[in-house]
């Protein structure tokens, strides 16, 4: 194409792109997009001159031992592979790069490698560990994996509600509720409640001045108060740590409101200093952002009594100090904050704010926002801690796999369950976009066909005991050129695509391309595995099998991993 074209090859390569395999019929493997290489489309009969040209282009390119066929489409030339030539190069890519494959690919060449912070999951300690912050959780987790794939740099930040008033309130409910040993024991359950006690009680002009005192003694770092609220926190990250590590997650960093209550000030000094602080009558803190300076759009900093006394991240002078200092220590190129939509304005403002400021590192800022997930219920009610939720999908899918005939007797059935409930989690959270709501519900994420992680767990389950009956002996020398079948054709080129898949959710941050990939690899290697037997076959058509389903395996497993989900080997 280069040579008939004039143009460098390299810029070509966005230009051809692998056919999506097509139930319906046979397709070509490669096709070119003519409106992607040509300068002019300005003519009024623009598709019909695509098609012409594109039908010229044809005609000037001759097949040879690569390209077997080449025909004109709307708008595209398409290209048919040598069939032998296209087996052995897929599987020897697939087989030989593992769990690089897909990212080595050229789409990658230009893109360079970055530091990226990424702040996800946040929950407030003593308080619910809603479904939103499990969103959070699980969508940040596949944002750094994705980029650590890619070659990036990642630091995983965890952003704790772990300061304010509500302290205060925790403060005097724990010393008149509270148990060393059940703070020790079971923190984040035991905090919950005595917050939830001591909360009943806050009408109470006497309970409201022991907290607002208690407070004011945490603010001035006096030691009893202090070391109280330290082990609020470190239990409770204890705690935290334990339960992602079942959800597979882990963070670099575990930080906190707590850390930026003295470089707030000095942020809300430096906003003064720069002009942009304003005071209203209510001598509530504002900074003005609208264009024409009259406060038609404008983002509350600090509040009148000069606390940072709030219930979500509605006072930025916290996020401003956080976000500055994070650049000075880490000096990130990327920032990421996983939030739900609620909160796209704060940050929409925090990011205007540091403009202002003269951080032109804001525009490097960015909130990747959810919907809301409605109906995430357990057999006790409603979600109170990330943990009802793990142990929910363990017992249901435990029950599941109990009452399928077909599950042999799996060696740890309590940690398969867990994995493959987890993978259907997080396959019914993936399958839309991310800033849409969704209806949760267990039955539809819980089904055993059908497009979710349950089938995705399955399929793996299925290739990887195929492996090891018929041999997990390293294949060497095998002749694949025997794989002419449809099927198994359809599967060759569904694993051309992956890095194109791989890239546009790099370009995105949407898993929901990486998921529809993998359930479409999961059907069609269904049916090679139904079409295409292994056993019986004459042995050099079955290596050639084997190796084609050992391919399908090892990139189902790659793009599991990226989505956080662990792929199981029997269930």
């Amino acid at each position: 194409l280069s040579k008939v074209l004039d143009l460098p090859p390299e810029n070509l390569i966005k230009s051809i792109s692998a056919v999506p395999v097509s139930k319906k019929r046979h397709v070509a493997d490669f096709q070119l997009s003519i409106a992607s290489v040509t300068e002019d489309s300005s003519s009024d009969c623009f598709a019909q001159n695509l098609n012409l040209q594109a039908q010229k282009l044809a005609e000037r390119l001759k097949c040879d031992a690569v390209v077997s066929e080449i025909s004109a489409g709307p708008g595209t030339v398409n290209f048919t592979i040598n069939r032998e030539l296209l087996a052995k190069t897929v599987l020897q890519q697939v087989l030989k790069e593992g769990s690089e494959y897909g990212v080595k690919s050229e789409l990658f060449s230009t893109v360079p490698r970055q530091k990226a912070v990424v702040e996800f999951s946040s929950p407030n300690i003593a308080k619910k560990f809603h479904i939103g912050h499990l969103r959070s959780t699980i969508v940040g987790n596949f944002i750094a994996n994705l980029k650590v794939a890619l070659g990036h740099e990642v630091i995983r930040i965890n952003y704790l509600g772990d300061w304010g008033m509500q302290f205060g309130l925790l403060g005097v409910g724990f010393q008149r509720f509270g148990n060393k040993d059940k703070l020790k024991s079971s923190p984040l359950q035991h905090l919950f409640e005595v917050y939830v006690q001591i909360n009943k009680a806050a009408e109470d002009e006497n309970t409201k001045k022991l907290a607002k005192d208690f407070f004011r003694k945490l603010e001035e770092h006096d030691e009893l108060t202090l070391s109280l609220w330290k082990q609020f926190r470190d239990f409770s990250i204890e705690e935290y740590i334990r339960i992602y590590k079942r959800l597979g997650v882990h963070f670099d960093e575990y930080s906190g409101e707590s850390f930026y209550q003295e470089k707030s000030r000095e942020v809300l000094k430096m906003l003064e200093d720069k002009g942009l602080l304003q005071k209203t009558i209510k001598g509530t803190g504002i900074v003005d952002l609208s264009e024409k300076k009259d406060l038609s759009s404008f983002s509350t900093v600090m509040r009148s009594d000069g606390t940072s006394l709030y219930i979500t991240r509605q006072v930025a002078h916290l996020d401003l100090a956080a976000a500055i200092d994070r650049m000075n220590k880490h000096s990130w190129d990327t920032m990421i904050y996983v939030t739900d939509k609620s909160q796209s304005n704060h940050f929409q403002h925090l990011f205007q704010i540091l403009k202002l400021m003269g951080y032109d590192w804001a525009e490097r800022c960015q909130h990747v926002s959810f919907g809301l997930v409605q109906g995430m219920k357990t057999r006790r009610g409603e979600v109170i801690f990330l943990e009802d939720v793990l142990n929910e999908v363990r017992s249901r899918m435990l029950q599941n796999m109990a009452s399928t005939k077909t599950s042999k007797e799996i060696e740890d059935p309590m940690e398969t369950a867990e994995k493959v409930g987890l993978a259907a989690l997080i396959i019914q959270d993936f399958r839309g976009l991310l800033s849409s709501d969704y209806q949760f519900s267990w039955d539809r994420a819980l089904q055993s066909r059908g497009d979710t992680g349950v089938f995705l767990q399955y399929t793996h389950a299925r290739l990887h005991s195929l492996e090891q009956v018929h041999g997990n002996e390293q294949l060497t020398d095998v002749n694949v050129a025997c794989l002419q079948e449809p099927d198994a054709i359809s599967v060759l080129q569904h694993l051309l695509r992956y890095d194109e898949v791989l890239y546009r959710s790099s370009q995105d941050l949407q898993p929901k391309h990486i998921v529809s990939y993998l359930l479409t690899l999961s059907h069609l290697a269904a049916v090679a595995h139904k079409t295409l037997p292994v056993k019986g076959s004459a042995p050099e058509l079955a290596q050639a099998r084997l190796c084609l389903f050992q391919a399908a395996r090892s990139v189902l497993a790659n793009g599991m991993k990226l989505l956080g989900i662990t792929p199981v080997t029997q269930m």
